[in-house]
């Protein structure tokens, strides 16, 4: 069993523009790196992951990547996250990978643990584990087994659409519940609630 986590990544300097209105540029460039630190640091520890490949288009996320030797893939600014995910999945599977897990960055309370009970709860040949947002619209997790079984939906109520069509596939589908996982810092609101659990600043 090899398994490979796929982390998609913005320019460092485009990343959670929804956050406009309570940071700036700059801080809202801080919270995109500490983000994907965070998420690079996590999947380091889980030593059931065999290779981590980070796939953008920002030279600068790509050879922080490399630092934490994991793969990266030059992605075309043309285009658009489900084909950029593909492209690193056909990566994988070059590799004989049996299995890849989608990982987006803006997960700040994701665990080591997380991941591992991730992976646990996937005991199929050929199925999917995903982890909805806790709103249920958004995927904030995606393992998929064998890779390449799903084509990715990502985007608006991606949730619903990455189970319907893994149901029409004949794909065993597993969601999980994990509010850690659960939770993304997207909206003003989000980051609210992130210094709320913390009671200290995000962004020094």
């Amino acid at each position: 069993m090899s398994t490979w986590a796929i982390v998609p990544v913005k320019p460092i300097y485009q990343g959670k523009s929804r956050l406009a209105t309570v940071l700036s540029q700059h801080e809202r460039v801080l919270l995109n790196q500490m983000l994907y630190m965070h998420l690079l640091q996590v999947l380091q520890e889980v030593r059931t992951i065999d290779e981590i490949l980070v796939v953008s288009r920002d030279s600068s996320i790509l050879a922080a990547a490399r630092q934490y030797r994991a793969r990266t893939l030059q992605e075309d600014g043309r285009t658009g996250l489900n084909l950029a995910l593909r492209r690193a999945t056909a990566m994988a599977e070059i590799y004989a990978a049996s299995e890849v897990l989608i990982l987006p960055v803006d997960l700040p309370l994701i665990t080591a643990e997380d991941v591992q009970t991730i992976l646990r709860v996937a005991p199929f040949e050929r199925g999917i584990v995903i982890v909805p947002d806790r709103h249920r619209h958004g995927t904030n997790a995606l393992l998929v087994r064998p890779p390449g079984a799903l084509d990715y939906q990502f985007g608006s109520n991606s949730y619903e659409a990455h189970c319907r069509q893994a149901r029409q596939k004949g794909l065993e589908v597993r969601t999980l519940d994990l509010p850690s996982v659960a939770f993304d810092l997207d909206w003003p609101e989000d980051l609210e609630h992130w210094r709320q659990l913390h009671s200290t600043p995000l962004v020094l």
